[in-house]
């Protein structure tokens, strides 16, 4: 059987495609928007936890970049507009320790050298009531549906997430162990 592409043939089969890339990206947005809505809700379901209090001492350094900056819970824009964002569903101080902020674009931009930490690098995480050191461990471009990082952990880590610049779909990972 011979098939013949006219043109309209090639048109309906472009239309197609464009419809199923578009659905697939609609899929992608509404899975991230859906992730969001859930840790929005854990948090207003967690109001009776006591969380650091952001006026705090809570704040993260790295030296290799200069960095000191403010900790505060949620990954809002409201909060990654001033602050480091504390990811709601990981821990604040044992297991997994998961930090979102800017690196380009915005007023503060808290993570924009993070790209320039090496392995063995060291993060100092302080809390009101404690101090612990990390040693970077591990570097990666994850994609942005990617919570895997964020799971909890035996050991006691850190992970720090951002955008990587001109790739709206990936983010920068970075994971240290504490020493």
């Amino acid at each position: 059987m011979l098939i013949i592409y006219t043109k309209r043939n090639l048109l309906m089969i472009t239309f197609i495609i464009t419809v199923i890339i578009f659905s697939i990206i609609n899929w992608m947005c509404n899975l991230t928007t859906t992730y969001i809505q859930q840790n929005k809700q854990l948090q207003s379901s967690q109001n009776n936890i006591a969380f650091i209090d952001t006026k705090s001492l809570w704040q993260i350094e790295i030296p290799k970049i200069n960095l000191t900056a403010p900790i505060a819970e949620g990954i809002d824009a409201n909060t990654l507009n001033n602050y480091v964002g504390h990811f709601p569903t990981t821990s604040n101080l044992e297991g997994n320790v998961g930090l979102a902020a800017h690196n380009r674009g915005f007023q503060k931009n808290y993570f924009e050298h993070l790209k320039e930490l090496e392995l063995g690098d060291i993060i100092i995480y302080n809390t009101e009531s404690d101090s612990k050191s990390y040693k970077v461990s591990s570097i990666n471009i994850i994609d942005e549906t990617d919570w895997t990082y964020l799971e909890k952990t035996e050991d006691n880590r850190i992970t720090l997430i951002t955008c990587v610049e001109n790739q709206s779909t990936k983010r920068r990972c970075v994971q240290a162990v504490e020493i």
